[in-house]
């Protein structure tokens, strides 16, 4: 008997303890909080197309 999962919960902290002595290299974390937050969202987006995808075929 196959499970189905219908609701996921995903909960992340994320500790951005930066002082005011590390203002130039903020901005290169910025930009990488950006790049990590676009990859987030494409790994969901492929997640729940192949989940869409599953549920098709049944």
């Amino acid at each position: 008997m196959p499970i189905e999962i219908k609701e996921l919960h995903i909960k992340i902290n994320v500790d951005e303890g930066s002082s005011p002595k590390e203002a130039s290299s903020s901005s290169k974390n910025k930009t990488n909080a950006q790049k990590d937050k676009t990859t987030l969202i494409a790994t969901c987006v492929e997640a729940v197309l192949e989940i869409l995808e599953q549920q098709k075929e049944r």
